[in-house]
């Protein structure tokens, strides 16, 4: 647990650094390019799509005429757009962390490493295109799950847990891969990733649950129509920030416990001081 805090308060440092603000600025570009494109080029067609099948609908019949009833009026315009909100979301989410983790993360454990240890070996045990399929294949794991579970989220508990349980699994396989693939070798990445395991997992879900934060200023768009274009970049940007933290978090952890695997074997690894003992260079 020391090492947890510890790490996570050097990754909550770290991510104020001007020099995190600008990796950022990549992948925030990028996906507020994409998600202006998508809104410009299918938002209204998406939108009039869900709509006219909420309303030619059977099922939803006698779901809006109970509401009319309550003197609700034309719920169907404001249920449209949430529903494309919702569907998107999880697309948003894997694109982020994507960007973010091919972007970002090898800079990020880069600028980790030389500021705490200088002196650790890179021993290569995962390349570039290795983490590209690390990281896909991951992402269609959890897609899958996210599909083969949407019939659970209508059930309102499970709806508040499933959602960062599988965006923390997926947040925990790409970046404890993505973190230790310059300085680990792949039998000291599978046995760092054996020994804390139930750890990585919690961190993951912990950084999931961070992303939901996003989700509730990207919805809001739906709702405030004229404020969209503002919430759309806004929301792409907590996704950035909240998924460079957590590269940050892992960066600081797994090279940790690398060090002090290395330790254990006998190898010299001195850590330097980092920017929670010294002002940030």
């Amino acid at each position: 647990m020391k090492q947890v805090m510890d790490s996570f308060w050097r990754a909550f440092a770290y991510c104020l650094h001007p020099r995190a603000m600008v990796l950022s600025l990549l992948p925030l570009l990028l996906m507020v390019a994409l998600a202006w494109g998508a809104s410009y080029w299918f938002w209204d067609q998406a939108v009039a799509g869900v709509k006219d099948v909420l309303e030619t609908s059977s099922i939803f019949a006698m779901v809006w005429h109970w509401f009319e009833l309550f003197g609700v009026g034309d719920l169907k315009s404001v249920v449209a757009p949430l529903v494309v909100i919702f569907t998107v979301t999880p697309l948003v989410v894997v694109l982020s962390l994507l960007a973010v983790s091919i972007l970002m993360t090898p800079a990020l454990v880069n600028w980790v490493a030389s500021r705490r240890f200088v002196d650790l070996e890179r021993k290569q045990g995962g390349g570039f295109w290795a983490s590209v399929g690390w990281s896909l294949l991951s992402v269609l794991l959890a897609l899958m799950a996210l599909v083969l579970t949407l019939p659970l989220w209508l059930v309102p508990p499970v709806a508040l847990v499933l959602p960062p349980l599988i965006w923390g699994w997926l947040t925990y396989r790409v970046l404890t891969f993505d973190v230790l693939a310059a300085h680990a070798s792949r039998e000291e990445r599978l046995t760092i990733t054996r020994e804390n395991r139930l750890t990585l997992l919690a961190m993951g879900v912990l950084t999931g649950l961070m992303g939901a934060a996003p989700s509730l200023v990207w919805a809001s768009g739906a709702l405030f129509a004229a404020a969209f274009v503002v919430l759309v970049p806004l929301a792409v940007w907590l996704y950035t920030v909240v998924f460079a933290f957590s590269s940050l978090w892992f960066a600081h952890f797994g090279l940790s416990a690398l060090a002090a695997l290395r330790r254990a074997q006998g190898v010299v690894v001195v850590e330097a001081v980092d920017a929670l003992d010294a002002p940030p260079v």
